[in-house]
Parts: structure tokens; C-alpha cells; sequence
């Protein structure tokens, strides 16, 4: 099997060689080793995204390709090993996908960082295969729109699952868990971004207080790719992929709420009246980044103070986005892992409905603020109309009170 098929991680951190030769060493590693591989071999959800939020989480990329597609909700057996006769791999055949053009621009620019000392022609092959990959889900699910940074979550999965369950592992990541990114606009997105503040209020209100003139734009380009584009070396990306896998997808913005707190004395020297500064800080991850201490900590503050308990989680964020349909019964090992792309479809398609009638209402708002005057003449207008009627059915009395009244101001 090639480097690539393999999905070895040996350019990034540590080696494999090296994740192989701790394994022999350190029994926590081999005691750890076999937890995660009886838990795949039951399927043990629960057990799982303990592992996966213990140190080390998966080990080894050999570990990652049995527990990732569990964590995804892949069948045992998805596809034969070799799926070129199957009716999967048949994604050429299909009609082109609306966004190809900027799917190839960005596969372009990919493998920038990982894995490093590859020859041109190995690096060509990589880009070949991410394109297909990439074509082969939204192809064969053309509702879906392509995002920019799309590319750096479908390289990671690339690089570490076996060739037969990176399109299907892929097509379940799309519609299940990072669906919300994936709709016609960033709208649900942008939501997502309003629980950082919120979750800084409740945690820390003197730091969210020193950053509320600072939207959480900053935290975009983190939670969209999963962190796959900020950070820069394969076994860290790998070893984040585990936890963001085993946990539900709003854990990824809580991430991004714990790195905020990571840097409060480097925030704090920044004055609260320099928003672009802070913005600047923010939207750089920081190096080096202690990953297991931030996992440790996400946990942690996700478990103090859960999503319920967030203003902007009742009123701004969607009951179809991926937050919430993940959410739903995940303490029972149900949420995105249980649920089928059918599923996934539904749910797109009510937020696309949802979508479209905020842009109605949004744009009804502006035409009456635009014309505020001769809407609130013309709503005059049909009271004075109504109040006239009402007055020649019962003339004299209280109604003829309330009619000089009107007339006395409409005149003024």
C-alpha cells in the first residue's frame, strides 16, 4: 500500500516510526492501543470519544481508519476494497457540479504544508486524487455548495483513510456534520460565530466585555475548515480531527472560545478601543498551540456551560443547522452519527427554505424603512378609512370623538 492509501503521517510531528516505538515502550500507549481497538470492534461510540479526548486520542493514522468512519456512521463493510467495479465510483458519469472551477483553484493551492519532502510528480498525484474526491461528493449530492477551505477538511481525510471510505467518509462529514457551511450563503455560519461571545459572557464577562466592540469574525477560517487550514502539520490536525469527529460539531466553537481565553493577558495588553488590532490577534491561532491542554480545556467548557445556556443558541441558531440536528440525541449515540443522508438532505432543504424567508424579510425591512414616510401616510390613510366606516355605521358618540382627534392630526 502506498504512502498515500495509507494515510501515514510521517512528515508531521511525530512519526509513525516513532508513534510505533512508544507503543512498544509505554505500556499507557499499548494499554491505549488496544482500548481503541476493542472499542472499534464493538463500536462503542461512547467509549471512543473518551479515547478520542484522552491524551494522544487516536495514537497512530492505522488506528484513526478504524475509528473515524465509526465516529461518522459508516456500516462495518461500506464499500468492497476494491469499489472501481462498483456503482459508487461511478461519480465521472455525472453531471458537473456548479463550483468545479473554484474547487480546481483551491486544490491548486493545496498540500502546502503536509506532507513535506514529496517529489513533484507525487505531489501532481496528491492534487489529482483530492480533486476527484472532492468532485465525487458534490457531484453525486449536487445541493450541496462548495466553501473555500472545503479542500483543507478533504485533504486531512485524504491523507489518513484508506482510498475505499474517503468519498463516503467525506459525503457523511458534508451533509451531516459540516452542512451548515454548505448552504447557498454563510449566513448559518456567521450564527455559529455569535455563540463565541456569548459563551466568553458567561465564562469570562470582564474579557468579553474588553472584546465587544470585535465581532467574532476572526474565529471563521477556524471553525469553516475545522482548524484544517490554521494549523500547519498533519499529526496536529490529525490528533484535532479526533476529538472534532468523536464530539458534536458545536464543540468546534467552543474550541474556538477556549483559544480566545488561552490568550486573556495577551488580549488584555491590546486596548478594548482597537478592534482591528484584537481582530488581528484573534484570527491567528497561537503558536505553539497545546493541543491536549486545549482539548482539556474545550471540554471542560463545554460541559460547565452548555449550549442550552446561550442566548444566541435559542433564538440564532437554526433547529435545522448541524448544531442542533447533531445535538439531538447525542447522549444516546444517536445525533449526526445515527442519522442517514437522506437526513442530511431534509435538513439542508428546510434551511434553504429558512434562508430564503429571512432574505424576503430582510429586504421587506429595508423597503419600509427606505419609505417609512409614505408607508406611515398611507397607514394613516386606511385608518381613517376604517374609523370613517365604523363612524357612518354608528354616528355621534365615542366614534366621533376619536374621528376629530385623527383629523385634528392628520391636519398638523
Amino acid at each position: 500500500m502506498s504512502q498515500m492509501d495509507s494515510g501515514s503521517s510521517s512528515e508531521s510531528g511525530d512519526s509513525l516510526s516513532e508513534k510505533d516505538e512508544k507503543v512498544i515502550i509505554d505500556p499507557f500507549f499499548t494499554e491505549k492501543e488496544a482500548a481503541i481497538l476493542t472499542a472499534c470492534s464493538q463500536r462503542d461510540l461512547t467509549k471512543l470519544r473518551d479515547l478520542a479526548e484522552s491524551r494522544g486520542g487516536f495514537l497512530t493514522d492505522e488506528l484513526r481508519q478504524q475509528a473515524w468512519p465509526i465516529l461518522l456512521g459508516l456500516p462495518p463493510k461500506p464499500f468492497d476494497e476494491d469499489s472501481s467495479s462498483s456503482s459508487y465510483s461511478s461519480w465521472e458519469s455525472l453531471p458537473p457540479h456548479q463550483d468545479e472551477d473554484q474547487v480546481q483553484l483551491d486544490v491548486d493551492r493545496s498540500f502546502t504544508y503536509y506532507p513535506s519532502h514529496t517529489s513533484d510528480s507525487a505531489r501532481s498525484l496528491q492534487k489529482s486524487l483530492l480533486s476527484s474526491l472532492i468532485l465525487s461528493v458534490l457531484r453525486r449530492h449536487p445541493y450541496l455548495h462548495y466553501f473555500q477551505g472545503y479542500h483543507d477538511i478533504s485533504q486531512v481525510l485524504l491523507l489518513v483513510l484508506p482510498a475505499h471510505l474517503r468519498s463516503p467518509a467525506l459525503a457523511r462529514l458534508s451533509a451531516l456534520r459540516i452542512r451548515d457551511f454548505m448552504l447557498p450563503n454563510l449566513q448559518a455560519a456567521i450564527a455559529q460565530l455569535r455563540l463565541i461571545p456569548d459563551i466568553l459572557r458567561v465564562s469570562d464577562p470582564p474579557l468579553w466585555r474588553h472584546l465587544s466592540g470585535t465581532e467574532p469574525f476572526f474565529a471563521l477560517s477556524g471553525t469553516i475548515t475545522m482548524y484544517a487550514h490554521d494549523i500547519t502539520t498533519l499529526g496536529e490536525i490529525t490528533r484535532l480531527f479526533d476529538v472534532l469527529l468523536a464530539r458534536e460539531p458545536v464543540f468546534s466553537v467552543y474550541m474556538f472560545a477556549a483559544i480566545v481565553r488561552s490568550r486573556r493577558e495577551e488580549l488584555f495588553e491590546t486596548p478594548e478601543d482597537e478592534p482591528e488590532m484584537l481582530h488581528s490577534i484573534l484570527s491567528k491561532l497561537p503558536q505553539p498551540l497545546d493541543l491536549e491542554g486545549l482539548i482539556g480545556d474545550t471540554v471542560a467548557l463545554f460541559e460547565k456551560y452548555p449550549p442550552e445556556r446561550l442566548p444566541s443558541w435559542r433564538w440564532g441558531i437554526s433547529g435545522s443547522s448541524v448544531l442542533k440536528t447533531a445535538r439531538e440525541g447525542f447522549d444516546k449515540n444517536k445525533g449526526a452519527t445515527g442519522q442517514t443522508m437522506e437526513d442530511g438532505k431534509r435538513f439542508f432543504e428546510r434551511q434553504v427554505r429558512e434562508l430564503l424567508w429571512l432574505e424576503r424579510r430582510d429586504k421587506a425591512k429595508k423597503w419600509m424603512w427606505k419609505n417609512r414616510r409614505p408607508v406611515r401616510t398611507l397607514g394613516l390613510a386606511v385608518l381613517v378609512g376604517i374609523i370613517a366606516i365604523l363612524l357612518r355605521r354608528a354616528p355621534g358618540g365615542p366614534m366621533a370623538w376619536v374621528m376629530g382627534v385623527v383629523n385634528r392630526w392628520w391636519l398638523t
